[in-house]
Parts: C-alpha cells; structure tokens; sequence
C-alpha cells in the first residue's frame, strides 16, 4: 500500500530524536553540549525537509487543477462542468490549508529550536556567572596590591614597632595601618629614624620588602581596576541572565507553560513545555479550519512568532554583553603583564599573581570560544529562524 509523500514524512518525524527539538531528557546534557551553530544547522536541515514536503504536495494538486483547467476548455456536458469546478475548488481549499498547515509546522519547529538556544544561551550565562563570581569573591586581587597582606611586610611592621624609641614615635590607627600609601611611607620613616635597629638589620630587612613594595605600589591601581570592573561584569551578568529568563517567561506563556526558567531546568521541564506546545498547535490548526476562529488562530500565530522575534533582540544583548566583556578582559591581560620587574621579583611575590593571571588567560580564551557571540549580524540566521530558504 502507498501512503502519501507526508505520511512518510511524519513518520520520519516521529522516529528522528532530533526533529521538532530534542529527545525529551536531554535538558542536563545535551543541550549543553550542543552548539548553537549546530541547532542552526538542525533547523536549516529539518526546514528543508518541511518546504520540500509540502512542495511535493503542491505539486500534485497543482498538476491535477492544470489537467481540470485543460478539461473544463473542452467539456460540454454541464454536470461534468459543475463537477470539475467543484473539484476544483476542493484542490484550491487544499492547497490553502496545505498553506496553512506549512506555518504551523514551521513555527513549531523555530519555536523549539528557539528554545534550544534559550537553554544554551542560559548555561553560558550560568557558566559566566560562576566564572565571575570566583573572581569578583577572590579578595587576593585586592589582597595583592596591599602590602599588609604580605607575611614579610607584616614581620617588618611588627619588628620596627618593637624596635622604635619609646618617646616621640607616632603610632597609627588600625584603619590608616591598613591603607597601603599610610602603611608604606608609616614604614619608611620607621625605618630611617633612630631605633634599636642596626642599619645593616635595616638595609637586609627593606631588600626582604623591596619587591613586594615595587610590587603592590606599580600595580595597586592596575589590581583595583581589574577588581571593580569584574564586579561591575558580574552585575551585568545578573541582569542579563534576569533577562532571559523574563524571556523564557514569556516566550512559554502563551502555551500555558508557568515555571520559572530555573525551575524548568533543575525539573528537566521539555516533556511538559512540548506536551503544552502540542496542545497550543493542535488548538490553532482546528481553529484556522473555522472561519470565525481564524482570527484568533491569527493571534495565536502571531504569539508564537513574537517569541522569536523577542530571542533575536535578546541574541544582540547577548553579543554585545560578550565584545563588551572580551575586550575588558584583553585589557586586564594586558594590565597585568605590565609589571616591569616581573622577572626580578616574580619568585618572591604572592602566588595569587600567577594564578590571577592564569584565571584572565582563560577568561580571554572562553569569551573568545564557550561564550563567544552568536552569529546574527548577517541575513543568514534571521532567515534561518523565520523559515526562509532557496526554496521560497
């Protein structure tokens, strides 16, 4: 028995995990590791299967009203007439509903593949967040430019306050002890003035120092710079992720879907967003078959349409968050390597500075590669997401 070309088609449907989205736990997993380019090229494919199929259809119905066309030139009889006429504008009724049923299809499928790059969008913003915070929480950054934090410069505060004259000496408080331009010049002048300390304890003691000094004065700026503005990246971070998920919330409303987008994904809530999704298509095909229904299967296409519509702004957001956050952390890169007696001093200052560097190296390398900006710039994703191909 030969069914027809779209009976074969929803079977291959059915039984292609990829089609229409994912397999329904893949939320953990695969998601995550598939690549927004490749969901791209998922939907191309799956479009093209979707135009070709139904351009086979046409074709048919098509080639039956030229044969009609041809018949009616030629038949007599006005009962044959009135047969061909309405057969034909039964052919013509199919070929709109075909019409019809082709949107539908393609907005299910750009809907879930939106909804793909949704959840890809939100690990990496996840990913940066966690990234962030590690940073923006590391107090070495500010511990590093602060010479109090070094253990040497701690034991040659502690031995020149034991070693200053009882009478005359200026003791600071503990807040302006803490400053790092207070506690330095407070320990040169301890230094040069009259103590129990030999000047050869001195000069051996301010070489134990001297690079941590070097250090913590070119660099405490550099250090403080690379501090608040990784702060202020975190808080950007915080609004953009606030963003998509005001955007799930509303790309799954109008299907009656109401967990928060956290919540879906520690639920694993695919099987549940495309049930919904189902019923929301189910619902406006039948009511694109009645004519006092139409207008609201219009509204309810135009719901589903919006929500892509809203991921394309959000896709620029997103690209402009990751330039904005690459190119700070060039600059911190390049704020770091600026410490000119690196090679003479490098041994002997606090291994958070080799590992604050490590952390910018990879930070570049990821907002370069995992967090790098979807490519959206040219016509070739917006036609992909509104179902445009060669084919059209």
């Amino acid at each position: 028995m030969k069914f027809p070309l779209k009976i074969y088609f929803f079977i291959f449907l059915l039984s292609c995990p990829m089609m229409y989205g994912m397999s329904e736990k893949t939320w953990s997993k695969e998601t995550i590791e598939k690549d927004i380019e490749a969901v791209l090229n998922e939907l191309k494919t799956e479009t093209q299967i979707i135009h070709e199929s139904y351009a086979e259809l046409n074709f048919d119905i098509k080639k039956q009203l030229s044969s009609i066309n041809n018949q009616l030139l030629t038949e007599q009889k006005v009962n044959k007439q009135v047969a061909l006429l309405i057969l034909k504008d039964q052919l013509q009724e199919k070929l709109i509903l075909n019409k019809k049923e082709e949107a539908t299809d393609l907005s299910k499928l750009r809907y879930l593949k939106g909804l793909d790059i949704t959840k890809i969008l939100y690990e990496k913003i996840l990913s940066l967040d966690h990234h962030f915070a590690s940073i923006a929480t590391f107090r070495d950054i500010d511990n590093l430019s602060n010479p109090n934090y070094y253990p040497e410069f701690k034991e040659l505060k502690s031995m020149l306050s034991q070693n200053e004259p009882k009478k005359g000496g200026l003791d600071i408080s503990n807040l302006l002890g803490n400053n790092v331009y207070v506690s330095v010049i407070h320990s040169f002048v301890s230094l040069m003035a009259p103590s129990g300390l030999s000047k050869k304890d001195k000069e051996k003691s301010l070489e134990e120092v001297e690079c941590i000094l070097d250090f913590t004065l070119q660099m405490h700026n550099d250090l403080s710079t690379i501090y608040f503005e990784t702060v202020f990246l975190q808080k950007s971070n915080d609004k953009i992720m606030k963003d998509l998920e005001d955007l799930f919330h509303d790309y799954t409303k109008p299907i009656g879907y109401e967990l928060s987008l956290p919540e879906c994904r520690n639920n694993d809530g695919w099987t549940d967003i495309r049930s919904k999704l189902d019923v929301y298509m189910e619902k406006m095909k039948s009511m694109d078959l009645d004519v006092k229904g139409q207008e609201s299967a219009l509204k309810m296409r135009i719901n589903i349409e919006f929500s892509i519509d809203r991921l394309l702004a959000f896709i620029i957001q997103y690209n402009d968050f990751i330039d904005q956050g690459g190119k700070f952390y060039e600059k911190f890169q390049i704020m770091l390597s600026s410490y000119e007696n690196k090679k003479i001093c490098g041994d002997k200052l606090s291994i958070g500075y080799e590992e604050l560097q490590k952390s910018i190296d990879v930070a570049v390398d990821k907002f370069n590669t995992a967090y790098k900006p979807v490519e959206v710039n040219g016509s070739k994703m917006k036609e992909i997401l509104y179902g445009i191909n060669e084919y059209e």
